[in-house]
């Protein structure tokens, strides 16, 4: 499943869309919905504070769940934190959760703030 993942600073959240291609994708299962081009699936609330962001919840809709679209949105969030320079406070346990499962993003939360962590 194709996504795009945008910074919507308005909202201060990142959002995990379904990419235009994947239309069709789900129309004859007979479970799930079909989806439709540029659907919302879900985003991560965040806020900035000097040059760390935290991040304080993130919610994937329902009917899109078990797709690995949490995994993609904070990749990419996490991603494009880190090419602002900025660092991570995972207050949202999703986020937490997954960088304790990728290390390699570990530097992005301040070393003494990792303990709070758990990281």
């Amino acid at each position: 499943m194709e996504t795009r993942v945008v910074d919507n600073p308005a909202k201060s959240r990142y959002e995990i869309f379904i990419a235009a291609d994947n239309a069709a994708e789900g129309a004859s299962a007979p479970v799930a919905p079909p989806l439709r081009a540029g659907e919302l699936a879900g985003f991560a609330d965040y806020f900035v504070s000097g040059d760390e962001v935290a991040f304080t919840h993130t919610e994937i809709e329902p009917r899109f769940g078990g797709r690995g679209l949490g995994g993609r949105l904070t990749h990419a969030a996490l991603d494009a934190v880190h090419e602002r320079g900025l660092g991570v406070l995972p207050y949202c346990s999703f986020i937490r959760d997954w960088i304790a499962k990728h290390p390699e993003y570990t530097d992005l939360v301040p070393e003494d703030r990792r303990d709070a962590f758990g990281l």
